[in-house]
Parts: C-alpha cells; structure tokens; sequence
C-alpha cells in the first residue's frame, strides 16, 4: 500500500517558566477562542496525560493527541503531529512543566527538544504575581540558554491590574525582543478545580462547557489573536509519510468501554488501533446501565472510581454481571481505574464500598501518590495476549503509572503478566494481574509503534470466540 505525504500544518508549542503557570487554562482558551473564529486547531499534549486532553478536545472539537519522547520515536512524533492535524488550519501544543524541564539531563526529552523536533515557535506563559523588573532577566535567561529555540512570543498571565500589566509591558519592550502577545488578569473564576493529577476531567464536570466559554471570551479580550496565528504560520513546513490504515481482515468483534464519571481515561489513538485491529466500540455507563450490552470483551480505563465509589456500588446488578462475564471466560483487560473497579472493595477516607469481586483483595486510597510516572516492565510469559509475531518471546514495555490507591491482601500465589523493571505497580515488584482471561494492571498502556497492544487484544478475544463457537 502507498504511502501519503502529510504537510504539517502551522504550529505552536505553549509552554511556561515553571509548573502551574497557567498553560493549560491558555492553551483551553486558545483553542475555544481560535475555533470561536473560524480556525480548526488540533491540539496535542506533551507526556502522558489524560485529564489536560480531555479538556482540550472539548474546547477544540478535536480530539487531543499525546506526544511523548519516552513512549515514541522521535520520527513517531513527527509523524503523529502530521497525520492527526489532517485537516486543521494550526496545531497547538500544549507543553508539561517548564520548557527546559524532562527527565535527562541533556533536556533530549524536553519541552524545548519537542518544539526543535517539530518545529514549533514558542509561547512561554509567565506567571507574572509580584513581579515587575525581575520579568526581563527570566526571559533573557530562556532565551540564552539555548538559542536555537524560538520564544516567539511571551502571554502574561496573573496579572494584578492595569498598572501592572503596562509595567510589564514596558520593561519586556525595553529589555529583549519578545514580543508581548498577551496579558490576562487575575480571575480566581476561571480556575478549573485541581485534584490528584491536575485537573478535574471534563467528562465529569457539569460546567465544563460555560467553563470553556468563559476561558474563550478572557483569551479572545487578553491575546492578540492575530499575531499569535502569525507566529503559528511562521513555523517551517515539514511533511512526514504515512501508512495508511487497513481496513480489519477479519469480522469485527465488540468491545465494552464504559465512559463516565467514574471511568474516562481512553487516549483517542488507543481507541483508534482497536477499531482498525477489527474491534467495535461498543459505550456504556458503569452508574446507569444496569446490564452489559451485547459484547465479546471488556476495556475498563482509568478514571476516579473513588469518587463514585458509592454510586458503582449502588449498581448491583451491572456489577454482578461483569463478575459473571469474567468468571465465565469474557477477555477483559482493565488499567488502574478498572483494577480498582474490579477488586473486592474500595476504602477511602473511612469509608467501605463494594466492587466487582473477580480480584480477591481490597483497594485501600492513600494521601500520597503510591506509584508515579513513566514505569518500564518485563513480559513474564503469564499474560493472556499472544504476541503478533507468533513467537513466545517475554518484550519489554514502556507505559505510565499514576495511583493513590495500593493492593491490600492479594492472595499469594497471584498470576502476574509484568515484572516492574522501573515504578511501583501493585507491589514494587509486579504488575498485571492475570485471572482467566482477565488482565488488570496499574500500567497504563499506549498504542505506539514498539507496543501494538490493541491488536494484540483484539486477536485474544478473536481466538477466545473462534474457540468458544468450536473453530478454528
């Protein structure tokens, strides 16, 4: 199959001095107030992340894709920024932590190294709280420190007024060459409630639509729109090659998802390579549905189970009939939300509720993060899945990790999927709970070029019903 020539499209990487600057309530705002105007914008989020995504689709009408030097290549993420911004008139990237920020030393995995492999002019947010003359040092020291990337703009943000805000002005035009592209006052309104890992996702907010809007119309009124899609038209054209995707040889199996409140960590591209391995999305609700739709598998995400721990608890009957599927022989796989979901029961904050039942031990919540961050795991042969090459070789798998909750009581003698090589897991050691055809792990998977999870399931679950209907 031929391939495609995809052009990248203009492009922005907004990134900041330091964490909690505001990037992300900006990059929200500019993706709702540029698509106010008419732009079709592909927003993209560096690292892994679900909740910053899931609020910058809403505000796109995109759906957000992750970049991530840890989990892709470098010529992946060329390539993804390509392929998923077909069609769209600016990309933006929203950055995490500060620009010369990242694991290494060398800063090779960096905001900064994603806008110099891409491509991308930068607009660095400034939390400006109590400053006035110190501003012009901060942003000549960003731009000496490697002069090869280009801060092509500066958006103040936090501002305590007028007065301050022409201060700032002022001393930025005196001192170096970076333009002001905007400034935006102190408004406790337009925060978005933070909890564990940033923000509260969107699919679990009520008011994230009038949230948006009320970002849109501060960015619209604060940042001269103009001039920042200039700068976006001002990066150099690159294209990449892609493949194009098959369609599925064999008749589509469907998968269980459920999507909401409790349960909305899906990355889109993972969605994506199910449909294209021969899988349908088949949505449900783990608080309403009282009954599974009719499916072969079951894909329980990561979310905040906790916070709806009485609600899914409530839900009797839906829980009584996803033990009964796994119990039967259903292939599931569920990641950290979806464990949890699946366990005997949740304990947080003094409180007991009932869960699934199939994973024989209790989730206990913590005040601190038990495991944190990129995790690196060995294949012990135990896992459900067959490797697409046919071979029984045990791969190493890079993923990420994010829990407040720990594993308490598992029985001893537990099948494990995963060695942990770099995290936590569910005791330092593993990860992956294997039951049946059951796998739950604290590991939250992508579906990169160096790990075709997706397709993987897909062919177990295919096995599963060929030999459940007698063929072969």
């Amino acid at each position: 199959m031929a391939t495609i020539s995809l052009q990248a499209p203009p492009r922005l990487l907004i990134s900041a001095a330091h964490k909690s600057s505001g990037k992300t309530t900006v990059s929200i705002g500019l993706c709702a107030a540029l698509r106010a105007r008419g732009h079709r914008v592909q927003p993209f989020k560096k690292g892994p992340d679900y909740i910053d995504p899931l609020w910058l689709g809403l505000a796109s009408g995109r759906d957000c894709h992750n970049l991530d030097f840890y989990l892709m290549a470098r010529e992946e993420i060329r390539t993804a920024l390509a392929s998923h911004s077909d069609g769209a008139d600016i990309a933006l990237i929203e950055g995490n932590k500060g620009l010369y920020d990242g694991l290494d030393l060398d800063g090779s995995n960096s905001n900064a190294a994603l806008a110099s492999l891409v491509q991308a002019p930068v607009i660095l947010v400034i939390d400006a709280r109590g400053m006035t003359r110190g501003i012009a040092p901060l942003i000549l020291g960003y731009q000496r420190f490697d002069r090869e990337i280009n801060i092509a703009g500066v958006v103040l943000n936090q501002l305590g007024g007028s007065r301050h805000e022409a201060k700032l002005r002022a001393v930025i035009e005196h001192y170096t060459d970076v333009p002001v592209l905007g400034a935006l006052q102190h408004r406790p309104d337009l925060t978005i409630v933070e909890r564990h890992l940033g923000l509260v996702p969107s699919n679990e907010s009520t008011a994230a639509a009038s949230k948006i809007a009320a970002l849109a119309d501060a960015v619209a009124e604060g940042v001269d729109l103009e001039r920042l899609v200039n700068v976006a038209r001002s990066a150099p054209p690159f294209a990449a090659a892609i493949e194009p995707t098959a369609e599925a040889a064999t008749s589509a199996i469907r998968i269980g998802i459920p999507r909401d409140a409790a349960f909305g960590f899906y990355y889109p591209g993972d969605l994506a390579a199910l449909r294209a391995a021969g899988a349908e999305i088949v949505f449900f609700d783990s608080l309403r549905d009282t009954r599974l739709p009719a499916i072969d598998a079951l894909f329980i995400g990561g979310g905040f189970p906790e916070t709806q721990m009485e609600a899914l608890a409530a839900n009797a009957a839906l829980r009584r009939a996803i033990r009964a599927a796994i119990e039967a022989g259903m292939p599931a796989y569920a990641e950290c939300g979806g464990l949890m979901y699946l366990s005997r029961a949740i304990e947080w904050n003094e409180r007991r509720a009932e869960m699934v039942g199939v994973i024989p031990a209790d989730i206990v919540m913590h005040a601190r993060p038990v495991g944190r961050g990129y995790v690196r795991l060995r294949e012990t042969g135990k896992g459900p899945w067959p490797r697409l090459d046919g071979s029984g070789q045990q791969q190493e798998v890079r993923a990420h990790e994010f829990h407040y909750s720990s594993v308490e009581a598992l029985p001893k003698g537990t099948r494990f999927a995963y060695e942990v090589l770099r995290g936590h897991g569910i005791d330092g050691r593993h990860d992956g709970i294997v039951y049946k055809n059951l796998l739950a792990s604290y590991a939250h998977l992508r579906d990169v070029a160096n790990n075709r999870w997706a397709a993987r399931f897909v062919r177990f679950v295919q096995d599963c019903r060929r030999r459940a209907a007698g063929t072969h």
